[in-house]
């Protein structure tokens, strides 16, 4: 008894030390001179308007905003939340392995894998990739759970958890997908015409119809954004590049990643398992055929990573499995510490563009537009946004109270707005935008008289309708990628310009102009 009480302490105590290492290597690899990133502000700014779905991303996140706002909204909760999800994945796959029967050792060696890798930079972000390498997790240990016992409220759990990465982010289909391919070619197949598995797909579908309600009612806006993105942003990408960030990101890992993939088909008790690794398979080329961001495939490499070490466990005889393990650990630590400034914003933008040449070697500088910048591109995106909303919180106290009710704040896109309805929350009216789910949260003034506009100075056919414009301030963060963006006072507009503004709105909407 007093055997298993110790080894109890032992294991979870050194589960604990991982969550907590987690927890403030998250806070560490951020410098201060750093905000939130462009689509923190508009994560956040759903959480004022909860609906069954977005334009931008499925609707649980905004969900997850409203209880942070409800924290406060302060910087430590946004970038606390990621970072518990990503100790959970942590906690998972310590699960995963126990369940598998593997030892302390292995579970040493895979939670250093998950803490000392790409997670790092995915979970300093409040985004839905935290979330979604979680939920991913999840279903890999309800789907082994469920492998192990066919008892049916695992496979409930499954449907459930699916549901909510749905939720979070629509690449948990593509994840389905590989894995129904996966059991059906394996010796499992026969799940699939179990009644208990129509009756935990129906419960998925039944979490999962609001927002298959909202897409139907709102023309599928998931399709009309995966067009904008692969015109905006997959263009410059490629299949190569999607096959070759596998490797980048996960290099301190890789011989648990391709001992994990090869002990699915090599190693006879694992085959029970068999469909995880033909999924990985399938996911990873439907990702490259579609040219997908490296990052999609994340949620993968934690279950990967577990049946790697599981099997140089199992396979490995006595002193060289100790000697291995170790190599393992400091090679990948060495890995992490070697691209650790470079994959993380520790530096300041001047220590960056000091060492540019490094960054430019390691394609750290190259963006979305297929062209090399100072920064990197999320780092850039982290930059100037108070500077922006305090400016305009100085162009808004220039108005009279009785101008201030007729006045409308708007900004080109919806990293502006989002910036200005965060730092300037309870001082001033919420700032809108054509762009992304903005257009959609637009409020319908009578008469709009004068505009608090953030963005480019507008066309002189804009101008004209107003019998006054002041130009009041520039975000001159030389680093930012809103650099030179501008803050007027449109003042006085005519009648006509009500009516154009909504006119366009309007035919921007309906033709998906706000991308």
């Amino acid at each position: 008894m007093q055997m298993k009480l110790k080894n109890f302490i032992i294991d979870y105590g050194i589960l604990i030390l991982l969550i907590a290492g987690k927890f403030i290597l998250q806070f560490l690899v951020v410098n201060p001179i750093y905000e939130l990133h462009r689509d923190e502000f508009l994560y956040l700014n759903q959480a004022n308007h909860l609906a069954a779905g977005y334009i931008s991303v499925p609707p649980l996140t905004a969900f997850i905003s409203r209880l942070i706002l409800m924290l406060g909204g302060g910087l430590f909760w946004i970038r606390f939340v990621p970072a518990l999800f990503g100790a959970l994945t942590i906690v998972l796959v310590w699960l995963i392995i126990k369940t598998l029967g593997g030892k302390l050792f292995t579970q040493i060696l895979v939670g250093c894998a998950m803490l000392f890798s790409i997670m790092v930079r995915l979970n300093i972000l409040y985004q839905p990739n935290a979330f979604d390498i979680l939920i991913w997790t999840a279903m890999f240990y309800f789907l082994i759970k469920y492998l192990r016992s066919e008892k049916s409220y695992w496979l409930f759990a499954l449907a459930i958890s699916a549901a909510l990465g749905i939720n979070n982010k629509y690449t948990v289909i593509f994840l389905l997908v590989g894995l129904l391919v996966g059991i059906l070619l394996s010796p499992r197949r026969k799940i699939l015409a179990s009644r208990n598995f129509y009756l935990a797909l129906l419960v998925g579908l039944i979490i999962l119809l609001p927002n298959i309600i909202w897409q139907i009612k709102n023309q599928f806006p998931v399709l009309k954004h995966m067009q904008a993105l692969n015109a905006y942003q997959l263009v410059n990408n490629s299949a190569w590049i999607f096959l070759t960030q596998q490797y980048y990101f996960f290099m301190g890992s890789i011989p648990l990643t391709l001992v994990g993939l090869w002990s699915f088909f090599a190693y006879k008790p694992f085959r029970n398992y068999i469909a995880i690794g033909i999924g990985y398979l399938i996911v990873i080329g439907l990702f490259a055929i579609l040219k997908a961001k490296g990052y999609y495939a994340a949620g993968f490499y934690p279950i990967m990573f577990a049946f790697g070490g599981l099997y140089l466990e199992k396979i490995l005889p006595g002193i060289w499995k100790s000697v291995i393990f170790a190599v393992l650990i400091l090679f990948n630590l060495s890995v992490f510490a070697s691209i650790y400034k470079y994959m993380h914003p520790v530096q300041t933008p001047a220590e960056i563009i000091a060492d540019r040449p490094d960054y430019e070697k390691r394609g750290m500088l190259r963006w979305e537009d297929g062209r090399n910048h100072d920064l990197p591109q999320d780092f850039a995106d982290m930059l100037g946004w108070q500077e922006m909303a305090e400016k305009a919180w100085i162009a808004f106290q220039m108005l009279t109270p009785e101008e201030r009710s007729q006045t409308l704040i708007f900004s080109d896109n919806y990293g502006q707005a989002g910036a200005l309805n965060y730092y300037n929350r309870k001082k001033m009216p919420e700032c809108y935008s054509f762009n992304t789910d903005y257009i959609d949260w637009l409020p319908y003034l009578d008469t709009i008289k004068n505009i608090v506009l953030v963005g480019e100075k507008p066309p002189a056919s804009i101008l004209k309708m107003f019998n006054e414009h002041k130009l009041i301030g520039v975000d001159e963060n030389q680093y930012a990628r809103e650099k030179g963006t501008e803050i007027y006072l449109l003042l006085d507009a005519k009648a006509e310009f009500t009516r154009w503004f909504y006119q366009t709105a309007h035919q921007r909407r309906e033709t998906w102009d706000i991308f």
